[in-house]
């Protein structure tokens, strides 16, 4: 979930276009970096694929599946939001069962311990929080929330899932492939009759509570990243492949003000030009040897 209309302006769109990998670190160099150092981290979806969550792109920065729902297309359409309900009671389950992994605690673990001044994630699962981090700004929102289009009511989702599920009996028993963000592939089904509830304050439309491709990060979060990149010593990509502008922006705010960016991760990213070095691993796993090099290990 990204401002992402935006986003993708400009992006290569073969793997072999994107930059390439910048300078290869260790995580001894990563340390040495980060000590002393008041740490920002920028996370994607690379932090929460160890917790079954699927992401959007390969390591090349292109997309594994077709792209997810468009802002206008849910605005305008009722049967676009018809299928988006429907795969989304059918993928819900995923996200609400879903546990921090290495990469979060140890995230939190290193916010415990006074060394990172907080993390911005393009994650809508809440999986940060959930394993204890404060300091976390939602860029993307939280998948967690419903908001009315209308009246700007906002509901838990898990409530909402129950009133889908009752307006749709036998749906949430329906199989379907994984997808990213509480999505589901689901094969050869008609959603002509799938009934979604609206508003119960004022029956307008009901959204989940994040930033759909097409749509606009709102400028009070923005303001707020763009304040805690400001106090901010060096800022760590982690899982991130930077392909959309929302958190790519960020990477060449610190760049222009002369902050270091370095990155973990699997896959190339968007902003391999912009890094200081890079350290290619597992973020649970590279995070976990950052933490004992610290000497904060949990």
């Amino acid at each position: 979930m990204a401002d992402a209309a935006q986003a993708v302006v400009g992006r290569p769109t073969r793997p072999g276009e994107l930059p390439p990998l910048a300078r290869e670190g260790t995580v001894a160099a990563l340390a040495a970096l980060l000590a002393g150092r008041r740490t920002l981290v920028l996370s994607g979806a690379g932090c929460s694929t160890d917790s079954g969550i699927p992401d959007y792109r390969d390591a090349g920065g292109q997309w594994k599946r077709r792209r997810p729902m468009q802002l206008q297309e849910f605005v305008s359409s009722d049967h676009g939001r018809r299928r988006y309900w429907a795969r989304s009671l059918v993928g819900w389950r995923r996200v609400a069962a879903a546990r921090p992994g290495r990469a979060h605690r140890v995230l939190a673990h290193l916010e415990a311990a006074g060394l990172l001044g907080g993390v911005v994630t393009q994650n809508v699962d809440g999986l940060h929080q959930r394993a204890g981090s404060d300091a976390v700004i939602d860029l993307h929102g939280r998948l967690d929330a419903v908001e009315c289009l209308h009246c700007q009511a906002v509901i838990d989702r898990a409530r909402f899932q129950l009133a889908l599920e009752a307006a749709n009996p036998g749906w949430a028993d329906l199989v379907a492939s994984e997808a990213p963000d509480g999505d589901a592939d689901l094969a050869g089904v008609d959603y002509a009759h799938f009934q979604v509830p609206g508003c119960g304050r004022c029956g307008g439309v009901l959204k989940p509570a994040v930033v759909f491709f097409g749509e606009c990060v709102p400028q009070a979060r923005v303001a707020a990243v763009t304040r805690a990149l400001h106090r901010a010593d060096v800022l760590l990509v982690v899982g991130s492949s930077l392909m959309v502008w929302s958190g790519y922006r960020f990477v060449r705010a610190a760049v222009a003000a002369g902050t270091p960016v370095v990155c973990v991760g699997l896959g190339r990213t968007r902003g391999e030009r912009e890094l200081a070095f890079r350290v290619t691993g597992s973020c649970g796993e590279v995070l976990a040897e950052l933490a004992q090099r610290l000497q904060v290990a949990p």
